[in-house]
């Protein structure tokens, strides 16, 4: 175990789930639900199913060695996780991006640490020891960070006229945003699920994974999550593939893809793409950090989101998204980020214990 670089790793990862919309603001020229088909298709796809090739021998060959039901339900939660991405987009749309994300990624932390030990019957997991006890503090503390920046929110929408509003997020509604978020953030943590998932109890009572296997294939232990990754994220495409087709059927929208040979396409298909492959990045971080975590990997999760809920924030600010609230909004919005910054310190601390 090396914590201190398990920790950065996930940090990175959280530094690429705030960051991963910024390509979309060079999309000129597409609809919505036809651009977001190319981020996923490069996101969900290409990207890990890539990288997986290239760091894990006979990665088909490990998967087809796990049984049928750990696959469907690493898929299934991925799918659970496809729904609440699809609302990720709109929650920027409405919120802008550090709102958005820091409410968003803020809940993800706390149902995506929490559901998965409550799920499988290890409850008591939580509460079992010490630094069970300080990771749950932690989760705890994160959900008032995100009520402090919600008030900044609501504050920033009381007290600014709309055309203010607008000129930072052009779309800007927070009522819209705040129950979109809380879908994204609620269903979104259906990918820890997936992704703390891929084992099974062996004859003998033993338990393995898909990770066990990849490693015995001979993939280095930084690497051994990417076959589970790509299960999981499979089956999030599954449903942004199902959701951006029928809003092409229904919006008429077909005919952007018609335009992909045109050069004029190029700009879209890179940015689209490069959003994908930024978004993967944090879940390819969070397997990667959790071979330096050993038994308590599963607080990956909290991590990551709590740095992308921090790192969002502070680029919510920089874009001027907060440009012109006054010392009220400042003071919550302040507050709910150093409480947010206890909260990944608490989570710290708790692995050392």
């Amino acid at each position: 175990m090396n914590t201190a670089i398990g920790t950065t790793i996930w940090a990175l990862g959280g530094l690429a789930g705030a960051v991963f919309a910024l390509p979309f603001r060079k999309v000129k020229g597409w609809h919505y639900e036809s651009y977001w088909l190319i981020y996923a298709l490069f996101g969900l796809i290409i990207f890990p199913l890539a990288l997986a090739i290239a760091t894990v021998p006979d990665l088909f060959g490990v998967i087809a060695r796990a049984p049928a039901k750990t696959l469907a339900m690493c898929a299934l939660f991925g799918a659970l996780w496809g729904l609440g991405g699809l609302s990720w987009g709109l929650m920027i749309r409405y919120l802008g991006v550090g709102l958005g994300l820091a409410i968003g990624c803020g809940l993800c932390s706390a149902t995506g640490t929490l559901i998965p030990p409550i799920v499988k019957g290890e409850a008591a997991s939580l509460v079992a020891d010490l630094p069970a006890k300080t990771t749950l503090l932690g989760v705890f503390v994160s959900l008032l960070g995100i009520i402090f920046v919600g008030l900044a929110g609501k504050a920033k929408e009381d007290e600014l006229p709309e055309e203010a509003k607008k000129a930072a997020v052009a779309e800007f509604d927070f009522k819209k945003g705040l129950v979109v978020a809380l879908v994204a953030g609620i269903a979104s943590a259906g990918m820890n699920f997936g992704l703390q998932g891929g084992e099974w109890t062996l004859a003998d009572g033993a338990k393995t994974s898909l990770a066990d296997l990849a490693t015995a294939a001979g993939a280095k232990p930084i690497w051994a999550g990417m076959p589970v990754l790509i299960v999981v994220l499979a089956g999030g495409f599954i449903v942004q593939l199902a959701w951006s087709l029928r809003q092409n059927a229904k919006n008429k929208t077909f005919a952007d893809y018609a335009t992909l040979a045109r050069p004029s396409s190029a700009g879209v298909i890179f940015w689209s793409g490069l959003a994908g492959v930024i978004w993967a990045c944090q879940f390819v971080c969070q397997k990667a950090g959790e071979s330096f975590a050993g038994s308590i990997a599963y607080i990956s999760f909290a991590i990551v989101m709590g740095s992308s809920v921090l790192f969002s924030s502070l680029i919510g600010i920089l874009l001027g998204e907060w440009k012109g609230t006054g010392p009220k909004t400042r003071a919550f919005l302040a507050l709910g980020l150093a409480i947010l910054a206890a909260s990944i310190g608490i989570a710290v601390v708790a692995k050392t214990l």
